[in-house]
């Protein structure tokens, strides 16, 4: 019998632990003997309380309202959005909020990637924001868009066009997939080539305060234009990159820089150790001509 009111009191220690969340003092087991059913009443006391303590907690829970939002996370490009479609979560109770609900609500938006959602007692409901980084700019359909790391089009703002500035032009994009959430993706193919040319671009010395955009084709043909040039500078699809915009590099201080810009229709830079050129049409021959 003895042993069973050790065993009972064990339990009543883990039971009050667990729910208070930290150590509790150490109770003293008694000897052989002792009263039995009084420890037997005092436990039943014990759990009644703990109960009662709960059942308040849960109705305390119902009483609280959800008094603000605070998103973390949302750059300045969408917070105002954040901000006007979070609204209507003020004032409801914090128990009867349904996370996942919110967090689908918060994921329809274009440019966020992954949300964390927390409640906390004091009436705050905290979201964790994982936003898509744009990569580049692109227009579909009369509509600026961005690219983001993943080859998501996301609708580009003026603020997103204000904060990044710098971010390349891209054009020619018709290889498009639907997405999750009614987004359009690159073709996985299109977003290496993309990847490797800017991230080789960034290496460069100065190409990357020349070149604004990149077009693609299809047939291996795909070119970057320079600021104040039309020439096209065929860099293909084919990667290598960094030696292309090398010698993008060398022959804009050698060629272009004497010649001026617009002496060549295309510069292909394509072939190892060798650049190919092709001279643009005089003016008076291409009047009558189609615009490439």
């Amino acid at each position: 019998m003895n042993e069973r009111n050790i065993t009972l009191t064990r339990l009543l220690r883990d039971i009050l632990k667990r729910e208070m969340g930290g150590e509790m003092p150490k109770a003293p087991v008694p000897a052989h003997g002792g009263n039995w059913k009084a420890r037997v009443f005092i436990l039943f006391v014990v759990l009644a309380g703990l109960a009662a303590l709960a059942n308040y907690s849960s109705s305390w829970k119902k009483d609280v309202l959800v008094r603000d939002i605070v998103v973390e996370g949302v750059s300045s490009a969408v917070a105002k959005d954040f901000a006007s479609g979070m609204k209507i979560y003020k004032g409801r109770s914090l128990a009867e909020l349904d996370p996942a609900e919110l967090k689908a609500r918060v994921m329809r938006f274009a440019f966020v990637r992954d949300a964390v959602i927390s409640k906390e007692l004091n009436g705050i409901v905290r979201i964790k924001v994982m936003e898509r980084m744009p990569l580049a700019l692109t227009v579909m359909n009369g509509e600026l868009m961005a690219v983001d790391t993943e080859g998501f089009l996301l609708p580009a703002k003026k603020e997103l066009t204000v904060q990044l500035p710098k971010l390349l032009s891209v054009s020619g994009l018709s290889r498009l997939k639907a997405a999750g959430n009614g987004l359009q993706q690159l073709d996985r193919r299109d977003l290496e080539v993309l990847r490797e040319f800017l991230s080789a671009l960034a290496e460069t010395s100065y190409a990357r305060l020349l070149i604004r955009e990149l077009h693609f084709e299809v047939s291996n043909m795909t070119y970057c234009i320079a600021v104040q040039a039309p020439t096209r500078f065929i860099v293909g699809n084919d990667g290598n990159f960094k030696e292309k915009l090398k010698k993008f590099e060398i022959f804009w201080q050698k060629v272009v820089s004497k010649k001026g810009f617009g002496s060549y229709e295309s510069v292909d830079l394509r072939f190892t150790d060798r650049i190919f050129t092709k001279d643009a049409l005089l003016p008076q021959t291409t009047q009558n001509s189609p615009k490439l």
